[in-house]
This record gives C-alpha cells, sequence and structure tokens, in this order.
C-alpha cells in the first residue's frame, strides 16, 4: 500500500513538474526581440488607406476630428474632414513633416520644439506621428516577466533606445498580447525616467492572412492635466495600391 501510493505521488509529481516545465518553455521560449519582430509583423503598415478619428477630451472639453491617410512605409499624407479642419493636410516623408493650412494657403515645416507638442492639440505629438520605422530597428529590449491584463497573459518588455537613434522616447515599458502579439499596454519615459506618456489599446481587430491590428487607442499626455485622447480607425485597407506622386510636396497644396 505504501508502495503504490509513494508510486502515485511520484507519478503526480512528474505531471505536475511537467506541466510546468511547459509552460516555462512556452514563456521563455522566445527572446524579447523576436516577441517585438512579431509585433512588427502586425503592426508595422507597408501601404495602406486608412479612415480614422482622433476623439480629444480637454478639462471637460470634447471634440472630433475626422481624417483619411494614405500610408507608405515611412510616408504619409494625411487630410481632415470634419468641418473645422476641413482641407488640412500633413505630409509626413521620413523625418521631415510638413502641414497645409486651406485658409490661409500657407505650408509650414514642423521641426525641432514643435515636434513635442500636441498633433491638433491631441495627446498624440507629431513626433510620435513621424517615427513610423519598426520599433525593433529603433530599441534594445529586455523581457521583464509577465502579466495578466483583461483576463489575458502579456510579455512585459522593457525597450531602450539604440545608441545614435532618433527615438520619441528613451525608454518604454511594453504590454504584449502573448496570442496575437500586439500592444495592449505602454509607457513611455524621458532619459531622465520621467513617465511622459500612458497608451492604452481598447480594441484589436483580426485582418485577412492572420494579422492583429489595434484600431482604437487611447494615448494619455502626463504632462497636460485632464487630457486624453482616443484614436479610432474606422476603415483601412492595407497592402492598398497607392498611386505615384500621391504622397509628395506636390500634391499637399
Amino acid at each position: 500500500m505504501r508502495k503504490k501510493l509513494w508510486y502515485l505521488l511520484l507519478i503526480g509529481g512528474l505531471i505536475l513538474f511537467i506541466g510546468v516545465s511547459s509552460n516555462f518553455v512556452l514563456a521563455e521560449g522566445l527572446t524579447a526581440t523576436e516577441i517585438m519582430e512579431r509585433v512588427d509583423d502586425n503592426e508595422y503598415i507597408e501601404s495602406a488607406r486608412m479612415e480614422a478619428k482622433m476623439i480629444i477630451e480637454d478639462r471637460g472639453r470634447k471634440r472630433v476630428n475626422e481624417f483619411y491617410s494614405y500610408l507608405q512605409g515611412e510616408n504619409s499624407l494625411s487630410e481632415f474632414t470634419n468641418p473645422r479642419d476641413r482641407g488640412t493636410r500633413y505630409l509626413k516623408l521620413g523625418n521631415d513633416l510638413w502641414m497645409y493650412f486651406p485658409a490661409a494657403e500657407d505650408l509650414v515645416s514642423i521641426s525641432g520644439h514643435m515636434m513635442r507638442d500636441g498633433m491638433m492639440g491631441s495627446d498624440f505629438s507629431y513626433e510620435d506621428s513621424v517615427e513610423s520605422q519598426q520599433l525593433s530597428e529603433l530599441y534594445h529590449f529586455e523581457l521583464k516577466g509577465e502579466e495578466i491584463i483583461n483576463g489575458g497573459e502579456t510579455y512585459v518588455i522593457l525597450a531602450t533606445a539604440r545608441e545614435g537613434e532618433d527615438v520619441s522616447y528613451y525608454q518604454r515599458k511594453i504590454w504584449v498580447d502573448q496570442e496575437r502579439f500586439v500592444m495592449l499596454r505602454g509607457e513611455y519615459f524621458s532619459t531622465s525616467g520621467r513617465l511622459l506618456k500612458e497608451m492604452e489599446v481598447k480594441e484589436v481587430q483580426e485582418f485577412r492572412d492572420g494579422r492583429y491590428f489595434p484600431i482604437e487607442v487611447v494615448m494619455n499626455d502626463k504632462l497636460r492635466q485632464g487630457s486624453r485622447t482616443t484614436m479610432k480607425v474606422t476603415e483601412i485597407d492595407f497592402d492598398y495600391d497607392i498611386p505615384e506622386g500621391k504622397i509628395s510636396l506636390e500634391t499637399l497644396n
């Protein structure tokens, strides 16, 4: 009887050990860089046409800006369509950004300290819109652990800017969904370690070929009191055939 009991306990312990070991291998099977490369596969846009809106809430006031964009790698052209901002356009070519105001027929180059300002008064800065490279090209990554968010398991990753790379935030703490490989939450820090912004993904949609993409994102600028901006993608067509010359200075005004 004792031998039988000992045998059952041994088998039970082995089963438990194998189960724990399997979970450990599953969690440790991917490096932080491999995880973020899979995130890039989902979230980096080679080419697309997108329609979206920004819901800006600032100290009790609320407004909605609607726009459409053509995106091609690191370049994009956006035009606002809501009545207040109709015809206002943004052009991004690499790290250069221009803005066209139709009422004044004025073309402005946005650079320097202006890049940190909120785009159209939102919590998304002009600098945020310029940084369109894959994150795996800009940062070194370290896997810090795992956490549960809204009932789902996530990898917690610390991203630190690569030397010589021009990035919006020196360090980021990122929570990555373990099944869909999209970012669900982010905290963005300055070189001094100050928390600058918080990001939370509210909705993720699956597209063809098993691609997951965040279609509702909330950004909170911690340097602005009572402010937050929700970005909602209402329509997106990946691998869109953008006409040649569409994203250029010639079409901006």
